[in-house]
């Protein structure tokens, strides 16, 4: 179970805003670089303003906005006939850019350090790899979890809201790092599996 099943409800919201961006000729693909563009500059003001904790407050309130366009360049996509290779490309790579950017500014908090945070955008990728594969094996594109891109998305939004109102974290917390290890393991080995057993093999 992961919080992409909650997407269809979040997509029903979205569709009258999508409506209109469609009938202003805004395509996925410009959706898509602009999503990627907002987390590359939203993570470099984070990075910059670190000795300012208030600034993680930045990283919740662009991961909402990020999960809005994501769901809205799909919904062009598919429901307006955008639909094509460069922006399959673009969304899947866009994708990992993005949250790597993201959780990068993690490493200059405490008790979090570069190799832990590193570890983490690394098995992250990976994940999103095996989603990506699943399709290329004849199944459909994998986003099982236990720790999928959404999920990344509430801890990391949450460790920012919590770094932004309490200033700092607690020596406690390092023990997040183990735990997202071994569940990015877990959804990846996950999404093999699932694959494997959706492909008859």
């Amino acid at each position: 179970m992961t919080l992409y099943a909650v997407k269809p409800r979040f997509q029903d919201l979205l569709r009258p805003v999508v409506g209109r961006l469609a009938a202003a000729r805004i395509t996925a693909n410009q959706i898509t670089m602009g999503a990627a563009v907002g987390s590359a500059v939203c993570a470099a003001v984070v990075a910059w303003c670190a000795a300012h904790p208030a600034i993680f407050a930045l990283i919740p309130a662009w991961l909402f906005m990020r999960m809005a366009l994501n769901a809205a360049d799909g919904m062009l996509a598919r429901e307006f006939g955008q639909e094509s290779v460069l922006g399959f490309y673009l969304n899947e790579i866009a994708d990992v850019v993005s949250d790597a950017a993201l959780y990068a500014p993690f490493a200059l908090v405490a008790p979090f350090g570069a190799f832990g945070i590193g570890l983490v955008i690394v098995l992250s990728l990976l994940t999103e790899f095996a989603g990506v594969l699943a399709a290329a094996a004849g199944t459909a594109r994998r986003y099982d979890g236990p720790m999928g891109k959404s999920d990344r998305a509430v801890v990391f939004g949450l460790l920012g809201l919590w770094v932004a109102i309490a200033g700092s974290l607690p020596s406690w917390i390092r023990w997040l790092i183990p735990v997202l290890v071994i569940l990015l393991v877990l959804t990846t080995v996950n999404r093999i599996y699932r694959a494997i057993r959706g492909n008859g093999s």
